[in-house]
């Protein structure tokens, strides 16, 4: 039976999600500010937290940047009143597995709570244009003299190193699975996070300027009313 950490100061939030997750089967415990949330993610005890980024004492932000620099990998699902862009972008680099702004459907948590807990890890090669090279134990993709190291998350960039964000290694790897092939938002989202943000947000845009800058601009290109492409 999985557990759950629920990291929320609002009493009647913490009662609702109590309520909800534990007649959907799981077990429960609570913390109401972020060394407490801290403490708890490095005891181990938990499957996935719910995360409120609104905590005293340390910020979900900070709780997660702290946690996965230590090496945490607990799946993370922060729940937050803040939802422009930049916090949704803060709080996926920051080491979110999924993000969800308040208020919410308790359907729509349950569903992501789901999926990050039976969830896979990464396809290592293959795919069109992901075959594996460089060795026993180095799989990459390669498309013209672009590579990306699928164990070191290191790009190379016509012979030069290119570190990436976890974001934006997860984007370059859909692309170079897909060379030459348009893929629009929301295929990037599925393929990339295995999620939809709302159709409204700029969070793809926002990461595809990113890549330009350390990739190169003309490798990605835009493909008016339909998405982007790996040229």
């Amino acid at each position: 039976m999985n557990r759950i950490l629920i990291a929320e100061d609002d009493p009647r939030i913490v009662s609702f999600l109590e309520k909800g997750l534990k007649a959907a089967g799981f077990v429960t415990s609570h913390v109401s500010d972020g060394r407490s949330a801290l403490e708890a993610m490095r005891a181990g005890d938990h499957d996935l937290v719910v995360l409120d980024i609104g905590l005293p004492m340390m910020d979900g932000f900070e709780v997660l940047s702290t946690a996965r620099g230590s090496g945490i990998t607990t799946p993370v699902v922060v729940l937050t009143a803040r939802d422009s862009v930049d916090d949704t972008v803060l709080g996926l680099e920051s080491g979110a597995n999924d993000y969800l702004a308040k208020p919410f459907h308790f359907a729509e948590l349950l569903a992501r709570v789901r999926v990050r807990l039976g969830e896979g890890g990464e396809v290592s090669g293959g795919g069109v244009g992901g075959a594996p090279s460089g060795g026993a134990g180095a799989p990459a993709l390669h498309h013209g003299d672009l590579s990306l190291d699928l164990l070191t998350r290191i790009a190379d960039v016509g012979g030069t190193p290119v570190e990436l964000t976890s974001r934006e290694f997860a984007m370059l790897k859909v692309f170079l699975k897909h060379p030459g092939q348009v893929l629009s938002r929301e295929q990037i989202l599925a393929h990339a996070w295995g999620y939809d943000f709302d159709p409204a947000s700029n969070v793809v845009d926002v990461y595809v300027r990113t890549l330009r800058r350390k990739i190169g601009a003309d490798r990605l290109v835009t493909v008016r009313g339909a998405g982007y492409k790996l040229s």
